[in-house]
């Protein structure tokens, strides 16, 4: 009889597509996964997986039993959520993700409120590029995420935690000049965090620019490297607010806010709406919101020190 943990190993394969990363994910041997999915291959009485000393494939069939296992997985998982869902506090595993231009700031804080919050937890915390965090909401790889809004998957549900501006960094020596318009804005050499980051399409968005055909564009992977590449005099960049304080004080580059209407984004709670845990996410929320606010507060100071916008 083909059983759940059947399931949860092929579907672990399925995703990982290696048998030694599948078996880790799962916390098991590799031997003993991969004798679960012959298991499972002899019970259906047809092959799943193409194997070779590289890789694996999956088959036709393959690929659509992993589509299948993983709704049965999620609908299995939920099942616990409800008795999850009926206890005050929040207990269990909680695989919680967040995106990178927001957590370096606030998931420590986040995590050490939510484990004095519910000592139950089993807090599980994920760093991931937006479409990856949305790929296992999707899948039930994640509980819940803190990302950007708006979420376009319609099996998403989100939920508005906090707005937040963009500043500009600039070179020390232009720390006096009047923050550039928009079409100045363009002219100059902007780096831009490499793909798949919403923060880079959001700057793309804020400066009119195509992605793929900014002026003479340079990338990197974290905001803490664009910063720096400002400062060694390779160009501008745009930042979160809550990222100032970290990224600059050891830097030297000047930070501006921009004339209105400001660059900004919104930042929310996700999770799938079949989730029974919603309410339990709320306070979850409740707990970010509180911390960016926190935060905030502590930046005030280097908030103070902004240029004027233009006029």
């Amino acid at each position: 009889m083909i059983s759940i943990k059947h399931l949860r190993y092929f579907a672990a394969l399925a995703q990982h597509r290696h048998f030694g990363r599948a078996a880790d994910a799962c916390a098991i041997s590799q031997p003993a996964l991969s004798l679960q999915v012959k298991d499972l291959e002899a019970l259906l009485g047809a092959q799943l997986v193409e194997r070779d000393r590289r890789q694996i494939q999956l088959t036709s069939l393959g690929e659509a039993f992993a589509g299948r296992a993983q709704q049965i997985l999620r609908s299995v998982d939920e099942l616990a959520d409800l008795a999850r869902a009926s206890s005050p506090s929040l207990g269990g595993r909680l695989r919680i993700g967040m995106i990178p231009t927001v957590a370096p700031y606030l998931l420590p804080a986040v995590i050490r409120r939510l484990t004095e919050r519910f000592p139950a937890v089993d807090l599980r915390p994920r760093e991931a590029v937006t479409g990856k965090l949305t790929e296992d909401l999707i899948t039930g790889g994640l509980d819940v995420a803190v990302m950007a809004l708006p979420v376009s998957e319609p099996s998403l549900q989100d939920h508005p935690l906090f707005e937040e501006e963009f500043v500009l960094v600039r070179a020390l020596a232009d720390r006096d000049k009047p923050p550039p318009g928009v079409e100045s804005l363009r002219a100059m050499r902007l780096l831009l965090l490499e793909e798949g980051h919403c923060f880079r399409d959001q700057a793309l968005a804020f400066c009119k620019m195509t992605p793929g055909l900014s002026q003479d564009p340079m990338e990197g992977s974290s905001l803490a490297t664009l910063v720096r590449m400002v400062g060694a005099g390779m160009g501008v960049t745009l930042i979160p607010e809550m990222a100032v304080a970290a990224e600059t004080s050891a830097v030297e580059v000047s930070i501006a806010r921009l004339a209105e209407p400001r660059p900004a984004r919104s930042i929310g709670l996700v999770w799938r709406k079949t989730n029974p845990l919603a309410e339990h996410f709320m306070q979850v929320g409740e707990i970010v919101r509180q911390e960016h606010d926190v935060l905030r507060r502590q930046d005030s100071d280097e908030k103070s020190a902004f240029a004027s916008p233009a006029t």
